[in-house]
């Protein structure tokens, strides 16, 4: 079975479909993914709209049409952030913090929302006091806390959410008219420099991680660094080692926020999709942060997708407060038209800023916003790509080639990072291989 790369409509009908165990553990770092299928491109869903006619001009009808039938992903939410830093993930005290009942879930439920990736982050994402990537930190603690509370969270409105970690669930959440809730991470900087932190969260529920958050890590150059006049040097050799095993794992490779040479040297190893959970375009607006053309044309060959953000100052770097839902639809399309439609989606950023595009406050935004793109003549197959279609591909896509991996063999990679410093307990201990010249040393023990 040979891994590959996701093409266009090319999600075979017994997929999605089937629960398969050896995916039931796996996600990261929390992001909100609203997501599913429609009906009309997956007819074993068992939805059957026969019969139902549209007039092209009703756009109204359209977009309810497409939103009752192909649940929206949102690639990028950052509300578990909000529960650390407002509550301390202290979540069930209802006359503090009444989930269900507020604001946050008339957003969910306004009738358009079925699947998110919630992001995890930590407070070290912009790296206030690292001097040297190995040096001790509490951001694989902060991680744990944050998938914990996520995972907390889903269960104790299990009515409503569905906690996922497998395409398949998404979809099956979506039939049954609840919420699929699935984990993301962003920033390696919270794998500790390990890429055994990188497995455990994979464990633990998380199916993507960002390459960098706001500052470079042992894996990776930021976009932020870039910004700030430093040198873009892409990958580093340990990064290149963290896709290898990211697509071992099935953990979808996510390029938002690092650097343009990051992103091509992504391209040019990674053996499944990559996505872009809330980016925008450099063509339009000339931010490092942006994804570059040359990298939306290599989206046609690698299949991975895009999924536009909302945040003014990445949609018009020039005029920010002028950002509003058009200029988000110029983003669209752009993506659209330089890459396919079949590579591109939706990634807010909700709950992460306060500088969101006019129009676009929240998830009620989001029938508007799709019918804007409708009305800029939009086919309603294109529009189910970009509101969850595209996306689970590329997730599908991902469990698949890890499938393979794993059915040909392959081992974990074991590579470390070259500057790790390894310590030990400074005491006499046993001999495990005598004459072993890479035993660690202690300051007064062999």
């Amino acid at each position: 079975m040979e891994p590959r790369q996701s093409r266009a409509g090319a999600i075979p009908e017994d997929g999605l479909t089937r629960e398969n165990p050896r995916y039931a553990l796996k996600i990261t770092s929390l992001l909100m993914l609203l997501g599913a299928i429609s009906a009309v491109a997956f007819p074993y869903l068992g939805y059957s709209f026969q019969g139902q006619k549209i007039d092209a001009l009703d756009y109204e009808g359209r977009v309810k049409h497409i939103l009752d039938t192909t649940p929206l992903i949102d690639g990028h939410n950052d509300l578990p952030y909000l529960l650390r830093i407002e509550l301390q993930n202290k979540i069930y005290d209802a006359e503090e913090f009444n989930f269900w009942d507020g604001e946050n879930m008339i957003f969910l439920l306004a009738g358009f929302m079925e699947a998110g990736f919630w992001w995890d982050e930590t407070e070290v994402d912009w790296c206030p006091d690292t001097r040297h990537f190995d040096d001790p930190d509490h951001a694989v603690r902060d991680t744990i806390e944050q998938i914990d509370v996520a995972k907390r969270l889903f269960a104790h409105h299990s009515t409503n959410l569905t906690y996922c970690t497998t395409s398949a669930c998404a979809i099956s959440s979506f039939k049954s008219k609840r919420i699929a809730s699935m984990l993301g991470a962003e920033g390696l900087h919270q794998a500790g420099s390990a890429l055994a932190s990188i497995r455990q969260f994979f464990l633990l529920g998380v199916r993507y991680i960002t390459l960098t958050h706001n500052c470079d890590n042992a894996f990776a150059t930021a976009a932020s660094t870039v910004t700030a006049g430093g040198k873009d040097n892409g990958l580093t050799e340990f990064g290149y080692a963290a896709v290898k095993e990211m697509n071992r794992l099935g953990m979808m490779v996510d390029l938002s926020h690092v650097s343009h040479d990051t992103m091509r040297d992504v391209l040019r190893v990674t053996r499944s999709p990559v996505m872009f959970s809330h980016s925008a375009c450099y063509a339009l607006a000339r931010s490092y942060r942006n994804v570059p053309d040359d990298v939306l044309s290599g989206l046609r060959e690698n299949g991975g997708v895009v999924m536009v953000m909302f945040v003014k100052r990445f949609l018009n770097a020039v005029d920010p407060e002028s950002a509003d839902m058009q200029t988000a639809v110029d983003h669209i399309f752009h993506v659209a038209d330089t890459a396919g439609w079949e590579h591109v989606g939706i990634g807010a950023d909700f709950d992460g800023t306060v500088t969101l595009a006019d129009g676009i406050d929240d998830v009620t935004a989001y029938p508007r916003l799709i019918q804007a793109v409708m009305e800029r003549g939009a086919t309603d197959g294109q529009i189910r790509g970009l509101v969850g279609e595209n996306i689970l591909r590329v997730w599908r896509d991902n469990e698949m080639n890890a499938a393979a991996f794993e059915a040909a063999g392959e081992l974990p990679v074991e590579d470390v990072w070259v500057e790790r410093r390894f310590s030990r307990w400074d005491n006499p201990l046993p001999l495990m291989l005598p004459g072993n010249k890479k035993r660690v040393k202690a300051e007064n023990y062999v």
